[in-house]
């Protein structure tokens, strides 16, 4: 069984119910050694306690067993009732990408990929569904949709070309079959070619090494893929066999060789990404020659060419000094590079012209992070972002900055182009006002029809919103709909006509079609086959709710903060729109991590499930968090554990200050940092909560330094500014107390809440046994603890089923010891 899932339910320190029994009824052995002065009076008197100890025995066994029943039935009709409502609102799609072509002034075509997860299969659905848009004379537009999507199977990624009349296919394969690539035209597959591992291994899809970008002319793709594996040693019965054979035997076998370490979590096996060009008329892959082993690599693009010769830019990371996890790091380190593209694709390139071919150039040499590379349409400069805030503080995530470099059209190119701010770090934001830079991605070509006006998507407080910044006047502008508390996500960009998705905690995703009319954005509802849910019990649950933004003071205020550490935080407050004026629904506070992300005002179908349930939500988004200025966002590190404790009690103690819960009845829930908050609150507030659940939780931050791979972010957190640059894999015992005591462990003496454990056994992030050993403690201190380990999942727990029953038993736990 591939799905088997390991529970374990501790109920007051035991593994089943236990049968309690008075002194008087323990037992017979339990009496050998009592004294008494006349042996027949004691024998006597042994058998009437033995029989009467039988008779009771047998009533009290008749009645637990009794009880076991009627409580096993309840937990499985309740099971039965809580998993129905989770299985419908799982099944709504989400919008993941969108592309529009061929705008005129009648009609354009747009192409939607659509995820959707499958439990039973315990993979995630990709299908296409495309539409015709129509524009009228009187500015407005319609949707003529297909009628049935295109399901697209064991499908990695899909690009299409510029010019929209072709699309590429990229299917990785499982183990050490081929990779294979596929290029559709507007009725059939025009062409398929399998790549040989020899070659290089799966293509990066990941969407932060990814890069899959095809040339202008359309005959070529750049792409990013792991390097072959050097070649294993050989043993045969005569010890070792000569390195390089072929020869296959039943009498040989393969070594390990030597270990190399990879990109952490997500990442395992993942060691090298490298550089490779795919002619998609003849097949011929080559790899780019002059990177080395020194540089892994993504991002990808093709550079207008100088004096006819052809670059690629791309993302380098440095690959021969320690790896440190990469994922959500945006504090590693990176830069971009610039390297000739093949003139001629060949499988290997030797001799002079690949000594020619090899030199590349490193652009941003007076910056410590460049990635997400776009070029202008005029070619005249590129663009970058970059996360130096997080790589000079050691943060992980913090505050972002826009740059430009004047691309030459002639002479040659050389490390000494000029770098130019266009959008600075913002340190404190004024009340309303930007906040700073927050995004997660830049569209392919994010350029308004003006060629010096981009517009991306970013973090602005706890919604998202779309923004477009001029390059040339550094203008940022907020465009989508303000004042809204909903969040918004560009999707796909034609001119100046965008494709976006609007969502919110209490409504599905929609599609949104804007256009830009003089100066003014003008946005109109796209209806859609996915903003219908099929589920009549979904919409009646999600029309019975309402939210709001609050912004809560926080109480050090007048310590020695800066000033952007010193503003409010907010906190995303759902509830049911009808008013009970005898009792308050009971209250889930839910908790991001981090802890620099960020938990935003956008659709979330677990927790649009558990309010469904017939709870109020409470999001908080403490000081730490994303998208507030990078004041606040560097207060928090040095004191984790206590600052952050403190803004969320804060925030709970003001939702029952405003009559919004009832403090009988919260509960907590949390993944990794959220999940050391969830287990610190439990701790330090040991009458505050009524239960609590924790995913992949950080208890014992001393533990995790020797087994995360992100052993830096350990001393960051708890040390502050200092923890950089006191980063060793070898801790001192000092080094190792402190760590414990800003831990979650360091409280556990306290602890008294009812606690639901999620792990997934592949976490390389936070290892499983951070989560095991915490909860044992619980168990040893006879805590109501159940612990589910999924063996198959890493950090996110986001695989279909393991997902399904995580919430389906965070939301039984919560029913139990909240209702």
């Amino acid at each position: 069984m591939s799905n088997l899932i390991s529970t374990f339910h501790f109920t007051g320190g035991a593994l089943a119910l236990p049968t309690q029994f008075p002194p008087h009824f323990l037992p017979f052995s339990a009496y050998s050694h009592t004294k008494s002065i006349v042996s027949f009076r004691r024998t006597n008197l042994s058998a009437r306690i033995w029989s009467l100890r039988s008779a009771m025995e047998c009533v009290e066994d008749s009645s637990n067993k009794q009880k076991a029943v009627d409580l096993d039935v309840s937990i499985r009709e309740e099971y039965v009732s809580v998993s129905k409502l989770l299985k419908e609102f799982t099944a709504i799609p989400t919008i993941d990408k969108a592309w529009i072509f061929n705008h005129d002034s009648e009609v354009s075509r747009a192409m939607f990929l659509i995820g959707q997860p499958n439990i039973l299969s315990n993979k995630r659905r990709k299908y296409f569904l495309s539409s015709h848009i129509f524009h009228k004379s009187d500015s407005s537009v319609s949707f003529h949709w297909n009628p049935f999507p295109i399901e697209m199977n064991g499908v990695s990624a899909m690009v299409p070309s510029p010019s929209g009349s072709k699309l590429l296919v990229i299917r990785n394969p499982d183990g050490e079959s081929p990779t294979h690539f596929e290029i559709w035209g507007p009725s059939e597959v025009e062409r398929e070619f399998s790549i040989a591992r020899s070659i290089h291994g799966s293509v990066y899809t990941d969407g932060w090494f990814e890069g899959i970008s095809w040339n202008e002319d359309e005959t070529c793709v750049a792409y990013v893929a792991e390097e072959p594996d050097p070649p294993k040693p050989t043993f045969n019965i005569f010890g070792y066999k000569k390195e390089g054979t072929t020869d296959k035997d039943s009498g040989s076998w393969k070594g390990q060789g030597d270990w190399e370490e990879d990109w952490g979590e997500t990442y395992a096996g993942k060691k090298l990404p490298s550089l490779f060009v795919i002619d998609i008329t003849s097949g011929e892959v080559a790899p780019v020659v002059g990177v080395g082993r020194e540089l892994s690599v993504g991002q990808v693009v093709w550079a207008p060419p100088i004096d006819g010769q052809q670059y690629l830019v791309f993302v380098g990371w440095a690959s021969n000094k320690r790896k440190l996890g990469i994922k959500y790091c945006y504090n590693r380190p990176c830069a971009l590079y610039a390297v000739k593209a093949p003139s001629k694709l060949e499988t290997s390139a030797t001799g002079s012209d690949a000594a020619e071919d090899s030199h590349i150039v490193h652009l941003t040499q007076n910056i410590s992070s460049a990635f997400f590379p776009r070029f202008s349409p005029d070619g005249k400069f590129l663009v970058f972002l970059s996360s130096k805030s997080s790589v000079d503080s050691g943060a992980h995530s913090a505050t972002d900055s826009l740059h430009k470099i004047e691309w030459p059209s002639g002479g040659k190119l050389g490390p000494t182009l000029k770098i130019i701010d266009v959008v600075p770090v913002v340190m404190c934001p004024e009340d309303g006002g930007f906040p700073g830079l927050y995004p997660s991605k830049f569209l392919t070509r994010p350029w308004l029809s003006d060629g010096h006006t981009m517009v991306l998507s970013s973090i602005w407080g706890s919604t998202l919103a779309i923004l477009t910044v001029d390059v040339f006047s550094r203008q940022v502008s907020r465009i989508s709909p303000n004042p809204s508390n909903s969040s918004w996500d560009i999707l796909g960009l034609d001119g100046d006509h965008i494709i976006a998705v609007s969502s919110s905690p209490i409504d599905i995703p929609e599609i949104k079609y804007g256009r830009l009319i003089g100066n003014t954005w003008s946005w109109m509802d796209a209806v859609t086959p996915t903003t219908k849910c099929s589920e009549q019990q979904v919409s009646s649950s999600l029309a019975s709710l309402q939210f709001d933004i609050m912004k809560i003071p926080v109480k050090d205020a007048s310590e020695n903060l800066p000033k952007g550490a010193t503003k409010p935080i907010e906190a995303i407050y759902v509830s049911s729109k009808s008013k009970k004026s005898d009792s308050r629904d009971p209250l889930i506070v839910i908790l991001h991590g981090g802890p620099h992300s960020v938990s935003l005002s956008s659709f979330s179908k677990s927790s649009a499930f558990l309010a469904s349930l017939g709870y109020s939500l409470l999001i908080v988004n403490y000081r730490g968090s994303l998208g507030f200025g990078e004041e606040a966002l560097q207060s928090l590190p040095g004191k984790i554990g206590s600052q952050d404790v403190n803004d969320v009690l804060t925030a709970i103690d003001h939702s029952i200050d405003k009559g919004l819960a009832d403090p009988s009845k919260i509960a907590v829930l949390g993944g990794s940092h959220g999940g050391f908050l969830t287990t610190h609150l439990i701790g330090q507030a040991p009458d505050k909560f009524a239960a609590a659940a924790a995913r992949n939780p950080v208890c014992n931050i001393a533990l995790m330094v020797g087994t995360s791979d992100i052993p830096d972010w350990c001393f960051f957190e708890a040390y502050g500014n200092d923890g950089k640059s006191m980063f060793t894999d070898s801790p001192s015992a000092e080094q190792l107390s402190l760590l414990y005591s800003k831990s979650p462990v360091s409280h556990i003496s306290k602890v008294k809440t009812p606690t639901l454990f999620l792990l997934g056994a592949q976490d390389l992030r936070v290892p499983v046994s951070n989560g095991i050993q915490y909860a044992r403690a619980l168990k040893e201190k006879g805590v109501e603890t159940k612990v589910i380990v999924f063996p198959n999942d890493v950090h996110a727990i986001e695989r279909p089923q393991s997902d399904f029953e995580s919430f389906l038993n965070i939301g039984v736990w919560f029913k139990k010891y909240c209702s």
